[in-house]
């Protein structure tokens, strides 16, 4: 009885600041006002106080919410331990998973071999073209695909 009386006091004090915050034109927290104090009659309404107070005094109700504390102590023993203990967590875990999913899906191309006669096979009884007769000399034969990896590259292939 004294809970519901606690209550409707609060919700009238609460009325009359909103009233106060309306006469001076501030009407949006004068609304906001007005709806927190409504809040407490319609606790008391619906029961919610009622049900509070005969909670506060069960001991049946202390037990419970001593063995909510108590496996709530054992969650966060556990977690204690497994992270000084180094075992991975979640995060890691999931982090393993994903970069050898990585791994899995592009591995890493190696470099292209260019044999001694890349290209450049001669006919039986002719001798292979040189290095100069071809269209960049000693040069194209280290650059000519040089623009290629570099497009490569630039996509990360």
């Amino acid at each position: 009885m004294i809970a519901e009386t606690i209550c409707a006091a609060v919700s009238v004090a609460g009325l009359g600041i909103a009233g106060i915050t309306a006469y001076r034109r501030r009407f949006l927290a004068a609304t906001r006002i007005a709806a927190w104090s409504l809040i407490p009659v319609g606790l008391v309404l619906t029961g919610a106080v009622e049900w509070a107070v005969d909670t506060a005094f069960s001991p049946t109700a202390w037990i419970g919410f001593g063995l909510l504390g108590g496996a709530w102590a054992l969650f966060a023993t556990t977690r204690a331990v497994e992270r000084r203990a180094g075992v991975p967590g979640r995060k890691e875990r999931r982090a393993a998973r994903a970069a050898a999913k990585r791994e899995a899906v592009a591995p890493t191309a190696s470099a292209p071999s260019l044999g001694r006669g890349a290209g450049a096979t001669a006919a039986p009884g002719k001798s292979a073209p040189s290095g100069g007769a071809r269209t960049g000399g000693a040069k194209a034969g280290g650059d000519d695909f040089s623009d290629i990896e570099a497009i490569l590259k630039k996509h990360g292939i």
